[in-house]
């Protein structure tokens, strides 16, 4: 007779249980993982999902972002969209990914469209695509191609599809105000709604850890008020202290601004050109109630984002 004690059989139950959990985990691929919303991902799944998935942050250079992402489970991927086989080699070792667009990659056809055939070629389950409000009737944007293109694959899909960033203005916008006290963007006197990265990122992580009751939907995420520029540019003014102006150039300008000063890509400043063209016509406004549904909760306001980062804007 085989005797086992008490203990003994309590300690190989535990371990085979335990295993079977981490055996189960969800393994997710986060693109952009170092970047305003891709961070914002990887926290949320590490933080508020860690007893059901498993994080793997795609960076073009491991060595260098390992000090981005200081939560120690999280597995660092090089993964570069001029490359497709670091685009395979990671897709290899998950199931479900949440992708982005880098705002300089504005020809889908050349970068895209090798991406999703690699998700297909290797048995992706799930894609949440970081897209765009009203991408599925803007057929100028790339978000728009990228979303046929996931549709026509036949993966399982959900579309993210926020309003303007909050974040553009304490990154693509940042130096202008922090340095020339001013919003110099062509969305003449359009209202926009604007939503905050870090709830963009609770969403994304919440779908890509829930699933399948997710797969094949669209989100609409948007904040609860729409502004127009001399507002965000008064709420800027009252928290730092100092008088930000909203000058709102015609398109032309702004893109030679962009263009040859700056020296922005032509791609990413004629993209810049049609979103904020979205707003001049008053398109940009809409709300939807998606992002509090999701979350439970009241999406961040513009005035708390402005207060938690008020000192990326002092100069």
């Amino acid at each position: 007779m085989l005797l086992v004690s008490p203990c003994a059989c309590g300690t190989v139950y535990f371990a085979a249980t335990q295993h079977k959990s981490m055996s189960m985990k969800k393994k997710i691929l986060v693109t952009g993982a170092t970047g305003n919303v891709g961070r914002e991902v990887v926290r949320f799944l590490a933080e508020r999902h860690a007893d059901s998935t498993e994080v793997y942050a795609a960076v073009t250079d491991v060595e260098k972002s390992r000090g981005a992402l200081p939560w120690p489970e999280v597995k660092l991927v090089r993964f570069d969209f001029e490359d497709i086989a670091t685009i395979r080699a990671a897709f290899a070792q998950v199931e479900s990914v949440f992708l982005l667009r880098p705002p300089q990659i504005s020809d889908v056809d050349k970068y895209f469209r090798p991406v999703v055939d690699a998700l297909r070629e290797t048995n992706i389950k799930h894609v949440a695509f970081l897209s765009l409000q009203g991408a599925e009737n803007n057929t100028v944007t790339p978000h728009y191609k990228i979303e046929k293109l996931l549709v026509a694959s036949g993966l399982a899909y959900t579309f993210l599809r926020p309003s303007f960033f909050m974040q553009n203005l304490t990154t693509t916008h940042r130096r202008e105000i922090a340095e020339r006290n001013e919003i110099y963007i062509p969305a003449g006197k359009g209202k926009t709604n604007f939503v905050d990265a870090r709830d963009l990122g609770e969403v994304a992580a919440l779908v890509l850890a829930e699933g399948e009751k997710h797969h094949r939907k669209a989100y609409e995420l948007t904040g609860d008020q729409a502004y127009d520029y001399f507002e965000i540019a008064d709420i800027i003014s009252r928290v730092t202290g100092k008088q930000v102006v909203y000058k709102h150039p015609s398109a032309v300008a702004f893109l030679w601004r962009k263009w040859r000063k700056e020296k922005t890509p032509l791609g990413f400043a004629l993209v810049m050109v049609a979103l904020y063209t979205v707003s001049r016509l008053g398109k940009a406004a809409g709300y939807s109630p998606e992002l509090k549904q999701l979350l439970g909760r009241n999406p961040t306001s513009f005035e708390q984002f402005a207060n938690d980062f008020k000192d990326l804007w002092m100069a």
